[in-house]
């Protein structure tokens, strides 16, 4: 077959599918909004490709959204035409459709197949959308309104698209009929020969002050991750535990991996905060009340390298996940493979991974005191610990494991796009 995978920032969602199609012996090619010279990756000709322009600065705020999507559907409808020129025509385009790339797949292919990456459908209610009081919608009134017009690039899509994927059946479930019965749920897929306990794990910090300092299993180690540190993530809620979790446990080190950029939600309020970022908004507001040598026992990672966040999760004694009714991280998943005792939010997209006491264990998202009493808890139990991670970790490699469940379902369903 050929196939052509767009991504704006391929891979993506796509690192190990798209490999796996070239490496079955069909012509894959990627395009990409990346700013990296064409090359081969791993069977892939990847293909960049660039936009002519940016959104208008004096668009209305609440199509502003759809015009940068059109701008890039634009671009990617040209760098088709290109491909089609030069007498490459595919038998399914598989596409991640979120940023409008795909939008004019039919116009340069009428008769290929498009199958799409169904990430989240968004709502004014029962979702993401006002589920925390504390960052009330800067316009109320016209929420459910920007959300529709949101919405537009989903709706399009669903008039071209032949079918889609989705990593979680509650991902799925935000997209509407009829669209909805085109979707199968299939995660990305986790490598959980990769990520596993290692009980010979260390981690050596470099503080910006004192010596270094190496961390094995055999010391308490609380673990938080967000690509970005924001709300979305519960990351104010995690800090406003951080008081008593450390005040209780005097031994542990607290380790939080995440950038100072916003992945989802909005940028902190200049008016009302300044222009500091999420990170330091919740570092001003907790900090004070703890003492200078418990703070010398949270570190701030940022971005680490791959090979240390999985030393990370393998180094962990409990590990925390936090999240709005949103898009489920891999993280989670990640953290289930290395056999990590978890302390998760009730919220929706967790129940599928996360059943109470038996893959890890559940507390109601803004409850910042039953956080920390189930964090101390579980430090003070390392049978249950043990438990917890053995389970969490037998859930992924039975329902989430790349090579045996995830890789073989999403090649039978490209080829079921492809007829």
């Amino acid at each position: 077959m050929k196939l052509l995978v767009l991504h704006q920032n391929f891979p993506g969602q796509f690192k190990h599918l798209a490999p796996a199609l070239a490496a079955e012996g069909h012509e894959v090619v990627a395009l990409t909004l990346q700013k990296v010279p064409a090359t081969t990756w791993q069977g892939v000709r990847v293909m960049p490709y660039a936009v002519a322009r940016g959104t208008s600065p004096t668009v209305h705020p609440w199509v502003a959204d759809f015009e940068t999507k059109v701008i890039r559907a634009e671009a990617a409808f040209r760098a088709m035409r290109a491909l089609n020129a030069q007498g490459f025509t595919p038998d399914a385009v598989i596409a991640h459709p979120g940023w409008g790339e795909s939008l004019f797949v039919k116009e340069v292919w009428p008769r290929t197949k498009l199958g799409i990456y169904g990430e989240f459908f968004y709502h004014p209610h029962g979702a993401d959308v006002g589920f925390d009081p504390e960052f009330p919608s800067t316009d109320p009134e016209g929420e459910a309104c920007r959300l529709r017009l949101k919405n537009l690039n989903h709706l399009l899509h669903f008039d071209v698209a032949d079918a889609g994927i989705s990593p979680t059946h509650w991902q799925a479930s935000t997209f509407p009929e009829p669209f909805r019965s085109k979707i199968t749920v299939v995660h990305d897929g986790i490598d959980t020969d990769a990520i596993a306990p290692n009980p010979h794990v260390s981690l050596t910090l470099t503080p910006q002050a004192g010596e270094p300092i190496t961390l094995t299993r055999h010391n308490e180690v609380i673990t938080f991750v967000n690509r970005n540190l924001e709300p979305y993530r519960g990351y104010h809620i995690f800090m406003r535990a951080l008081p008593e979790i450390l005040k209780r446990r005097p031994n542990a080190r607290v380790l939080i991996v995440g950038g100072n950029e916003v992945s989802y939600g909005a940028r902190p309020d200049p008016q009302r905060y300044g222009n500091r970022t999420w990170q330091q908004i919740f570092i001003d507001e907790v900090h004070p009340r703890i003492p200078d040598a418990d703070w010398a026992r949270v570190h701030f990672l940022g971005n680490i390298p791959y090979q240390h966040f999985i030393a990370l999760l393998q180094l962990s004694t409990v590990h925390v996940y936090l999240t709005y009714p949103f898009v489920l991280s891999w993280s989670l998943l990640e953290a289930m493979s290395a056999g990590c005792a978890i302390v998760a939010s009730d919220t929706p997209p967790l129940h599928e991974a996360i059943r109470h006491d038996e893959t890890g264990r559940l507390v109601n998202f803004f409850d910042v005191a039953g956080l920390a009493n189930e964090v101390c808890a579980l430090l003070d139990d390392p049978a249950v610990r043990q438990r917890l991670g053995a389970n969490a970790r037998a859930f992924a490699q039975a329902h989430y494991d790349l090579k045996t469940v995830c890789l073989p379902r999403q090649l039978k369903w490209v080829r079921a796009v492809a007829g």
